[in-house]
């Protein structure tokens, strides 16, 4: 049986930043499972319908990704998947705090599961969701920050 990882997120939207960790990802593991959650303190641009459907129209050149969506706890979630591994990408210092205590609670939940950590691509370390809908709110172009789909995608939102 094979390696399989878990790459959660809220991925509103994915962008260029979020793709980079999953295509080293699919280089390192046999399988990498993009799980949309839910996170409560965001209120999402995208329904979860709409970022399964922009994460799969992104990632369907990698053979061994596959994209799902999950409401419940991430260990909960891997253990069902047979996962191994949780995938999380590291921007800068600042995201090291959070992915620690969020790692340490899921190795207590469940001791099987390990986290992966890989360093964002330094040309994506400023990059967030956040800063892209920021972007594309005011009409800026973000072809370099997303993928087309995902440019398209916010341009409907913001001039509809």
């Amino acid at each position: 049986m094979g390696k399989t990882a878990i790459c959660p997120g809220s991925f509103d939207p994915i962008t260029y930043g979020h793709l980079d960790i999953i295509q080293r990802g699919a280089k390192v593991f046999d399988h990498v499972v993009v799980a949309v959650f839910n996170n409560q303190a965001k209120s999402p641009l995208f329904d979860i319908e709409e970022k399964l459907q922009l994460i799969r129209e992104a990632t369907k050149d990698l053979p061994n990704v596959s994209v799902d969506v999950s409401k419940g706890l991430l260990v909960d979630y891997a253990s069902s998947k047979n996962a191994d591994c949780i995938l999380r990408g590291l921007r800068a210092v600042s995201d090291f705090e959070y992915e620690m205590q969020i790692t340490s609670m899921n190795r207590k939940l469940n001791e099987e599961i390990e986290t992966f950590f890989m360093m964002t691509n330094n040309q994506y370390s400023f990059l967030s969701s956040s800063i892209v809908k920021e972007a594309a709110r005011f009409d800026a172009d973000v072809s370099d920050l997303v993928p087309p789909v995902v440019a398209e995608a916010l341009k409907k939102k913001f001039n509809s």
